[in-house]
């Protein structure tokens, strides 16, 4: 059975999914493997979303979701990729991560796997890429998607060993699991080359001397007391006085923040293309987030993290002692914050080695194969 007649749909609709999954795209589109693009609206904005597919230089999406206010965006948009995928009947369905796009589009794709596939199972399988990352926090929206995509996945995708165990512990047996690393490291590895050397005279920045701040998850950004207890942190800290803060703004961060909030030493940024983003990524002292993706990208490129949440579905950093979970807790943001800037650290990269996308493909033409 010939790989090359098969079609794929890759769903994404939020910067980390564009990210992720540009490498894997990019190899289908070598290789002259058909597939399409669903984009489902998730992230509207230019800065969040389309500037990632220019820059990247993947094809753009054959369909594009749109959504009126006031509609639930899931039960929407897992109506709109059923009639999509109805109509394409992909062999692969592939969502990357745990937002949720990838929660409508699984559940989009089960209910076909489920009612309108035929016995050989030639359609509508679903690929879950990034599977099994847990936080054992149910509270978060990302984590109950993230269960829920990996227990209706026709193929997992680990990026690690951990994620690979929480999975075979949970003892999800319809899918097939695979450790096949994390496609960050690809696109990492790629695209450092190609970096904007201009970066630092861009925003009046010296090498090692700033530090970058992210912050726009629900639980950090939706609680005010929580933001304006870590943005206070960073300000009091006697050890940052001469380091820059670059803090490149979520909207719905900006929407919470007065700016009387910051000090002078604050550089307010709206949104940053990817290769912006890596560029200062390599170039800083140290990143305090609390976002996935940024713990991961820290990790690669040999830089402390310091996470101001209460739990990470990425402990690899934590064991490794590439990354400090400190909660809201001001001490241990304080106390991270200076141990890392007096220590310099050094560890392994447990997301795989290079080549992620290639071992994606090959995993699934041995399973379109077995079909």
């Amino acid at each position: 059975m010939s790989f090359f007649i098969m079609k794929t749909a890759f769903i994404f609709g939020t910067r980390p999914e564009i990210i992720k999954l540009s490498p894997i795209i990019k190899l289908f589109e070598s290789k002259g493997i058909k597939f399409f693009i669903i984009h489902s609206g998730q992230h509207k904005d230019y800065n969040m979303n389309r500037i990632f597919i220019n820059q990247l230089k993947i094809p753009k999406p054959k369909y594009y979701l749109l959504h009126k206010k006031n509609t639930s965006f899931i039960k929407k948009t897992v109506k709109s990729i059923k009639r999509i995928l109805i109509l394409e009947k992909p062999t692969f369905v592939i969502v990357q991560g745990d937002t949720d796009t990838v929660l409508a589009g699984a559940v989009a794709c089960n209910i076909l796997y489920q009612k309108e596939n035929n016995k050989k199972k030639k359609y509508y399988n679903l690929v879950h890429v990034e599977a099994g990352l847990r936080s054992f926090d149910k509270k978060m929206p990302e984590e109950i998607n993230r269960i829920i995509t990996d227990n209706i996945s026709q193929i997992l995708l680990a990026p690690t060993k951990i994620a690979k165990k929480n999975i075979e512990e949970e003892k999800i047996s319809l899918g097939k699991v695979l450790d096949v690393g994390n496609t960050i490291v690809d696109v990492v590895k790629k695209f450092r080359k190609k970096l904007d050397n201009n970066i630092l005279n861009k925003f009046n920045l010296q090498k090692n001397k700033f530090i970058i701040l992210t912050l726009h998850r629900r639980e950090t950004v939706d609680q005010k007391k929580r933001l304006k207890l870590i943005i206070n942190t960073i300000k009091n800290n006697i050890n940052l006085k001469n380091f820059k803060i670059v803090f490149p703004i979520h909207p719905r961060t900006e929407s919470k923040l007065e700016k009387k909030i910051f000090s002078k030493n604050f550089i307010i940024l709206k949104p940053l293309d990817y290769f912006s983003f890596l560029s200062l990524l390599i170039n800083c002292k140290l990143i305090i987030t609390d976002s996935g993706g940024v713990q991961e990208e820290a990790c690669i490129l040999m830089k402390p993290c310091i996470t101001t949440r209460l739990n990470t579905e990425r402990p690899e950093t934590i064991i490794i002692g590439a990354n400090i979970l400190t909660g809201y807790n001001s001490k241990k943001i304080n106390s991270s914050i200076n141990f890392f800037l007096k220590k310099k650290r050094y560890w392994k990269n447990p997301f795989g080695k290079e080549g992620v996308s290639k071992r994606i493909m090959n995993s699934l033409k041995k399973f379109y194969q077995s079909l």
